[in-house]
């Protein structure tokens, strides 16, 4: 008989789980040395641990999830049963092993691949360290996003950027519980490194109330952790060379003494390809980035744990010229850093409630720096936004009731300098049919002055919110509601519910789903002050200046309805399927306007959207080393101006877009992304993946006009301007890598791999003339070889 208990044991860190146990033989004895495994056959996760002298094992560290466990020793039957561990509420088995000479007697039988969760009410999918590993990823300013774009619901853009169903990158990421809701795109703002990452979940339906702030999509990410390694030092580093003079290296560390566990990550990088280039030249686009990472893990007494985590970051790079700025000399260089710090208390009060508290402060800043050669305009950054964040959580399983109840204070001071001013007469030139007469004085070449900008002020967010799961016979019941006050520019606030449910048809290996939240998502705060000025507001494009009139209208939070629907699917023993549908419905539509290619954006919203989504996701688990996953989505988004704040320089089709609704660069009728990954018991391992999309919305740009422009007529093969809605052209991408590890006393030793990203050398575009993001190129075929030495 399986006995499972709440122990009062302390735990490992926030928002992950921990399953602890004792190992004992028929007569109740320990039993030492037993192999205990962990696993989730759909996100891959595995963790392995053994047994103490006292019989005594514990696995740290989990996200919240349905494992197998399976514990087996010499002479016993193995052992396996099927757990759902949902909470930060320490979990406990007790398991007792039966003799394999009587076997007969065994009582417990293993169950199938775990291929559904019948607990999941919305879209929420993992990926771990192992397989982020394998995967071919492109190098210069790509982080985490190049990883998280894999899965269903993201249609992708340069430079990191990605769209969360339909949304204008509306992420929020949680490392280890610090919650951090910067724009993070390589060219804006740094992004998070993918090496200090256990395991990803991301949610993008049906968000847990505990989320605010930027909610399309949700990454909660679990860090690596020293405890639980079983040395006192370990580590590997790793250099890698590609294409476009790219070097990198990463050194990372850990281990444990006693109750201290500690990690460290440091990854620098230099490539002259750093961001997407702006033409099929590569001009003019070198640059260098640095990452560091540290955890620390304290257990201070059986029921309290202590955690430490710091992260910090800089590029510095060229901003990627024109053909025509490239020979005016324009030499436009960004500084971007940010600094990271958290600490953590979780605190077991008893068998079934613990108490957390996370408090964080994070600061950025990035400086645009000027050149003699800039055209057709000149610009200037410096901008600094910090943010301190202190929050904590009850949580406690009662019956068949997991509760989860706390709050959030943030405040974010933010100070913003800001210049430009035109130096080409023929960018706004008076006989133009888009002449702009409201930028004629910052015309430099007709006698006109610097557009000058500088401001700070602080706001903050105030959060509570109180959530149950609650499962009945075959029903799982996800009861949220979350209270939001945003308080800066504009004073509001929202209730928030959230509410899912799911039904599981055992016979079939069906989970039905569906779920209702109301999501209040506050706007961007890098260069809101600028973008809700009336300075800003007197540049503004006619067309958006008549609609408007001469107020000066404020960013608000954006206000969703969100609807998902959704079903999974074992099929037999062999494969999950995930499929969702969703609906959003929005008012204050949130999004951002690019300042010309410099990748610099400001804030805007449109009066709302509408996006419809359609969206699966097929795992097949590993079968004799082959495992793959194939990520299907389908969205349509349709935004309805007026447009406000923002700082329109150069984008004449803003005219057009404030006639009426119009099919917004979130729109993506299709992509597909597909991952092929084969390990080999001998240590070879390859991984093959494929991306199709259809293409992104492009600017309306007269086709004609193009052809005579030297800039971008050589362009014009990827990009259909003549169609209804102009977009891109459709392109596939290939990616494949292939390696060896080599393993002696059951360590890793060393590890050496080679990856060509773009295999076939496809050129293609993410986007054209943009409003939103300008032109970018897709990069063309990349080699790159990595060696890794394990200590």
């Amino acid at each position: 008989m399986i006995v499972l208990i709440l122990l009062p044991v302390c735990l490992f860190g926030q928002g992950t789980a921990t399953i602890s146990g004792f190992v004992t033989d028929p007569a109740g004895a320990a039993v030492p040395g037993a192999s205990v495994l962990v696993e989730n056959a759909v996100t891959k996760y595995r963790a392995e641990t053994e047994s103490g002298p006292d019989g005594a094992f514990s696995v740290k560290n989990i996200p919240f999830h349905t494992y197998e466990v399976t514990v087996t020793r010499d002479g016993f039957q193995p052992f396996r049963q099927t757990v759902s561990v949902r909470s930060v509420v320490p979990f406990q088995m007790k398991i007792p092993l039966t003799l394999a000479a009587a076997s007969d007697s065994v009582t417990v039988t293993a169950d199938k691949a775990l291929l559904v969760d019948p607990e999941e009410t919305g879209t929420h999918v993992q990926m771990n360290q192992t397989e982020i590993d394998k995967l071919t990823r492109q190098g210069g300013s790509r982080g985490l996003e190049s990883v998280i774009v894999t899965f269903p619901g993201f249609a992708q853009n340069a430079n990191g950027a990605i769209h969360p169903r339909g949304a204008h990158n509306q992420m929020t990421y949680v490392v280890d519980g610090m919650p951090i809701s910067d724009q993070l795109t390589g060219s804006f703002g740094n992004t998070l490194d993918p090496n200090i990452v256990q395991t990803v979940e991301l949610f993008t339906g049906n968000v847990p109330a505990e989320y605010g702030n930027k909610v399309s999509a949700v990454a909660n990410i679990t860090t690596r952790s020293g405890l639980g390694s079983g040395r006192q030092f370990a580590g590997s580093v790793a250099v890698n060379a590609a294409r476009f003079d790219q070097y990198s290296q990463v050194t990372q560390v850990a281990g444990e003494r006693g109750r201290f566990g500690y990690t460290a990550t440091a990854n620098t990088m230099k490539s002259n390809r750093f961001l997407d280039a702006v033409s099929l030249d590569n001009l003019q686009n070198g640059g260098n980035s640095e990452r560091g990472f540290f955890r620390l893990d304290f257990q201070a007494g059986p029921r309290d744990m202590l955690r430490l985590n710091g992260m910090a970051g800089r590029s510095s790079f060229q901003l990627a010229n024109l053909r025509s700025q490239h020979a005016a000399g324009m030499e436009q260089r960004q500084l971007l850093q940010d600094g990271s710090l958290s600490f953590a208390w979780v605190r077991t009060l008893d068998a079934r409630t613990t108490f957390e508290t996370t408090t964080s402060y994070r600061t950025t800043d990035a400086r645009l720096a000027p050149s003699a050669g800039d055209t057709p305009v000149t610009a200037s950054q410096s901008r600094h936004l910090s943010t301190f964040t202190t929050g904590a959580r009850l949580n406690t399983i009662r019956g068949a009731h997991n509760l989860r109840t706390g709050f959030d204070i943030q405040r974010f001071p933010v100070s913003e300098q800001f210049s430009f001013g035109i130096t080409d007469r023929r960018f706004n030139d008076p006989l133009s049919p888009d002449y702009n007469p409201n930028l004629a004085p910052y015309d430099l070449t007709r006698f006109g002055r610097l557009f000058q900008f500088t401001d700070k002020a602080t706001g903050g967010l105030y959060s509570g919110f109180l959530q149950d799961s609650i499962r009945w016979r075959r029903w799982q019941f996800s009861l949220g509601v979350r209270w939001d006050t945003y308080r800066f520019l504009v004073n509001e606030g929202q209730l928030q519910p959230r509410l899912g449910v799911s039904f599981h048809v055992k016979e079939t290996g069906t989970v039905f789903r569906a779920s209702y939240s109301r999501l209040f998502q506050t706007p961007p705060n890098e260069n809101l002050l600028l973008s809700s000025s009336k300075l800003a507001a007197s540049v503004a494009p006619p067309a958006v200046a008549d609609i408007l009139g001469s107020a000066v209208v404020l960013i608000r939070p954006e206000r969703q309805d969100f609807v998902e629907a959704g079903l999974q699917q074992a099929l037999g023993s062999r494969a999950s399927l995930n499929v969702s549908y969703f609906h959003k419905q929005a008012i204050d539509q949130q999004d951002n306007n690019n300042f010309l290619n410099t990748g610099v954006i400001f804030p805007i919203t449109l009066a709302k959207i509408r996006v419809n989504g359609v969206e699966g996701r097929l795992v097949l688990p590993t079968i004799r080393g082959v495992s793959a996953s194939v990520s299907v989505t389908h969205s349509r988004a349709i935004s309805t101006p007026p447009f406000t704040g923002g700082l329109y320089i150069g984008n004449s089709a803003i005219d057009a877009l404030s006639m009426g609704p119009f099919v917004i660069d979130h729109d993506q009728p299709l992509a597909v992304h597909a991952i092929a990954t084969y390990t080999a018991k001998s240590g070879f391992y390859s991984t093959f993946s494929a991306r199709y999309d259809y293409g992104l919305v492009a600017n309306p740009s007269d086709p004609v006009q193009v052809a005579r422009d030297p800039d971008f007529a050589d362009l014009l093969p990827y990009v259909n301007l003549t169609a209804q809605t102009p977009r891109v052209r459709p392109r596939t991408i290939l990616d494949l890598s292939a390696g060896y590890e080599f393993k002696k006393d059951g360590r890793r030793r060393y590890d050496v791999s080679a990856q060509v990203s773009n295999l076939t050398n496809r050129t293609a575009l993410y986007n054209f003339q943009s409003v939103f993001v300008g032109t970018r190129v897709v990069a063309p075929i990349t080699a790159g070889l990595r060696f890794r030495l394990y200590f």
